[in-house]
């Protein structure tokens, strides 16, 4: 780990007190986020990454710059394929969008601590068993082609009565229902009871938890600084609310996405293994990252725009 202390004390108190100004600040009524209020808080999230990584540049030099840039894309490019479960799971629980971003807010604050102890997880794994990386890149590349072949189900309602989560939940505490407060917990006559707000937020972070499993190790494919992958990784995260605000109504335009994300995960799992054999078999070839973010990038501009343009084309017939 080279940055300094300082810089994880920095970025930490940052984070915390943006996480502090948009609860207590900026959100703090339960009140529906229009489209337009999404897109300005996304631009600005997006702002402040970009802001981030000129830092990380004049400090870190352009190397750790353009790690940090392919991870944070990377990460906000796969972030969006959770947006979908996370339109089912409120759906499922019949939440209304006053109470989306609250529910969400707390979905974040499980999503940072989680995905610190992943992120330092796998790369103290990968300095002592250089042999992980191969373990990761293959897991990426079964888990793209999975996604390229797997079939579209038409399940816009989870199957809540058979969630093993839901029913573990349920054998603990009973469940209220309750659509007027945001309260994860309510007590009926003396006893505690779980709210479906609670069984919200366990679902959104079960996702979050299975969504980190694809994404740490794509990030960790450009860098393996645990500053770099962090922040990266929590610029996303920090954005992903604002982001599904902004595009919750149109997701029906980004049929061909997961198309691209798969192709994305298949390359980034085969830079991960050839690079790794490259340094053990003294070979020049290197997949770099700035290849990588070309990649990136291409994918994800064909696969929207070929989805824009199909839905376009359906309108006008």
């Amino acid at each position: 780990m080279n940055e300094p202390v300082g810089f994880w004390i920095g970025f930490i108190a940052f984070v915390i007190g943006m996480l502090l100004l948009d609860v207590l600040v900026f959100h703090k009524k339960n009140e529906e986020i229009k489209i337009r209020s999404a897109l300005l808080w996304s631009a600005f999230w997006i702002g402040l990454a970009l802001l981030f990584n000129v830092g990380v540049y004049f400090f870190a030099g352009h190397q750790k710059a353009l790690g940090f840039f392919t991870g944070y894309l990377i990460e906000k490019s796969l972030s969006v394929d959770n947006l979908f479960v996370f339109i089912m799971i409120f759906a499922a629980f019949n939440i209304e969008p006053k109470y989306q971003h609250r529910i969400l807010f707390w979905g974040i604050i499980g999503a940072i601590v989680m995905r610190a102890i992943f992120i330092f997880a796998g790369i103290a794994l990968i300095e002592k068993f250089a042999w992980v990386m191969y373990i990761f890149g293959i897991f990426l590349i079964y888990t793209g082609v999975k996604m390229l072949f797997e079939k579209k189900e038409d399940d816009t309602m989870l199957d809540l009565e058979n969630n093993k989560m839901i029913k573990f939940i349920k054998n603990l505490l009973p469940v209220a229902i309750d659509n007027e407060e945001t309260h994860f917990f309510k007590r009926i006559n003396g006893k505690l009871h779980a709210t479906q707000f609670l069984l919200t937020l366990l679902m959104i972070e079960g996702s979050d938890l299975i969504f980190a499993v694809d994404s740490i190790p794509a990030v960790m494919s450009v860098s393996t600084d645990p500053f770099i992958v962090y922040t990266s990784n929590i610029f996303a995260v920090l954005g992903l609310r604002s982001l599904y605000f902004a595009l919750s109504g149109i997701m029906g335009y980004f049929r061909y996405l997961k198309y691209g994300l798969a192709f994305i995960l298949f390359f980034i799992g085969f830079k991960m293994c050839i690079n790794e054999l490259a340094d053990e078999m003294g070979w020049h070839f290197h997949i770099s990252n700035f290849a990588s973010l070309g990649v990136i990038a291409g994918m994800l501009t064909i696969s929207i725009a070929a989805s824009v343009a199909k839905t376009n084309r359906e309108n006008r017939t």
